[in-house]
């Protein structure tokens, strides 16, 4: 329970150091939001409709920061993210249950399959080392190495293009309107697998020989020896000893992945034009949209701290050392 207490206060502090930076932060940066609207629709305003304009969109210049901060404060807490800038006059919250879901099935989905995949690769590498299954690292390495959205262009050129197996963008039939038939998840799904083959394949790599690593580490720890010498079944050995305490560094780095499923994988959604969160986040950096920008980063943030909590307690259930110190 100490242990529990002290973490969720932890995090309950570092939620609100976040949520003030993220206020303050797009504020920081240069340019006028409200005048780029203005000039995005080739509109003259008078002097009052400005004003009104930066009331709406929480720039009241006659108010002082502490209190748009503490208004802030009370949007936040009854769900009001504000109107965007880039989608006006669309509210953000709007603009992001629209594309949200888009970014966890594609990220999130591929980030646990690499996860998995990975991990369970690395574990039979580390485990029996030293045999022809060492000839498969410089591939690993290899993947590891190039840049997941220079992989997706590949597989554009390839797959999309010379063999025209998968759709090259978009994240569904153009003649589709986004609801729960099963023509339509069959259409998401065809227009998913080719952007998920890269996140993948350039994920997985990187677990792979994180795990193997471990594992070659933890295979030679005295309660290995002591567990082999017992008799004991050899997959008991490998996954009930070595590879549940090899797997330890990795579950931080997978709360992370986890976190920043959220974020999307901002450079991929650009390459395939995919209906992500990454690519709402993009779109509002290059409009100075505060609004939005903020409910992204909220969420992004938010998503991090769970996905670390969530770490903590499982690393506490695998490690009891850690319940011990705490």
């Amino acid at each position: 329970m100490r242990f529990l207490l002290r973490r969720m206060g932890f995090y309950l502090f570092t939620a609100w150091a976040a949520i003030t930076l993220n206020f303050f932060i797009p504020r920081l940066l240069p340019g006028d939001p409200v005048q780029s609207l203005i000039n995005k629709y080739h509109g003259r305003l008078s002097t009052d409709a400005i004003d009104s304009l930066r009331v709406l969109f929480g720039l009241n210049t006659h108010t002082t920061v502490w209190q748009d901060y503490l208004t802030y404060w009370g949007n936040l807490l009854h769900g009001d993210f504000g109107i965007s800038f880039t989608y006006f006059p669309t509210p953000v919250a709007e603009v992001m249950v629209q594309s949200l879901p888009w970014t966890l099935m594609l990220v999130g989905i591929s980030t646990i399959l690499g996860f998995v995949l990975g991990t369970l690769a690395g574990v039979g590498l580390g485990w029996r080392r030293g045999t022809w299954l060492d000839s498969l690292l410089p591939v690993a390495n290899f993947f590891s190495a190039i840049p997941y959205f220079w992989l997706g262009l590949i597989a554009i050129a390839i797959f999309g293009v010379a063999l025209p197996i998968f759709p090259a963008s978009g994240g569904y039939d153009g003649g589709l309107l986004p609801s729960f038939s099963l023509e339509f998840i069959g259409s998401a799904i065809y227009h998913a697998a080719l952007p998920a083959l890269t996140i993948v394949l350039s994920s997985v790599a990187g677990w792979i020989l994180g795990m193997r690593n471990m594992m070659v580490t933890v295979s030679s720890e005295d309660y290995v020896t002591v567990a082999q010498a017992k008799g004991l079944p050899e997959r008991r050995v490998m996954f009930g000893y070595a590879a549940r305490n090899a797997v330890l560094p990795s579950i931080s780095g997978f709360a992370l992945s986890l976190g920043f499923i959220v974020g999307g994988t901002l450079v991929t959604e650009m390459v395939f034009s995919y209906p992500g969160i990454g690519y709402v986040l993009f779109q509002a950096i290059g409009s100075k949209d505060y609004p939005l920008m903020q409910g992204v980063f909220l969420i992004i943030t938010l998503s991090v701290l769970v996905a670390n909590m969530v770490a903590d307690f499982a690393y506490a259930f695998l490690d009891p050392r850690t319940r011990q110190e705490a």
